[in-house]
């Protein structure tokens, strides 16, 4: 059985970028899972420090209204690993998964994190690159030209243990509403 892993689409990262198009690519891969009856967990990252824009009790931690319709399960992490001390592993077991695909925020963060995180605890991972997001850029880490999206899904792909995708791929690919279509 096949998971979304929808990770840390809160207010406070949303609304820290332009990311309308990820939102919309997140979307429309929720809806084929959705629309095939396979499990989208959402993963909402919790800080402990009061000045966190992601702290437990504030509206920043919410998750975002443009997603939050969707959730069915929400799995919430203190680290960029969506499995370290959290209950996501025995959800996962209990329905019965073996490939997780991963969307959300931050690419180069907790999403990457978590698609190790998966491939070690031997999960299928599937990456839709395109349909992650960060509110870093090459300014962030002094590397002009850096596109993060593009060097993570590289090093992922490179990994040859990590399928990465970009959106249209995974249409091709996976996407159950494309296959009735043709």
């Amino acid at each position: 059985m096949q998971a979304l892993l929808v990770i840390d689409v809160q207010n406070a990262i949303v609304e820290a970028g332009e990311f309308s198009s990820e939102l919309a690519r997140m979307e429309k891969v929720i809806q084929d899972f959705k629309t095939s009856g396979q499990p989208v967990i959402f993963i909402r990252h919790l800080d402990q420090v009061e000045e966190s824009p992601l702290y437990k009790d504030s509206e920043g931690s919410h998750l975002h209204p443009s997603l939050k319709d969707y959730v069915e399960h929400v799995v919430e992490k203190t680290t960029q690993s969506s499995f370290f001390k959290t209950n996501l592993p025995q959800l996962l077991e209990e329905l019965g998964v073996d490939h997780v695909f991963i969307v959300g925020f931050n690419t180069e963060f907790c999403c990457m994190f978590t698609a190790i995180s998966a491939f070690d605890r031997g999960y299928k991972v599937t990456f839709i690159e395109d349909a992650t997001g960060t509110t870093n850029n090459e300014d962030t880490y002094e590397m002009k030209g850096l596109d993060i999206r593009d060097f993570v899904g590289t090093v992922l792909h490179w990994s040859e243990v990590i399928e990465v995708l970009d959106f249209e791929e995974y249409v091709e690919e996976y996407n159950s509403l494309q296959k009735t279509l043709n």
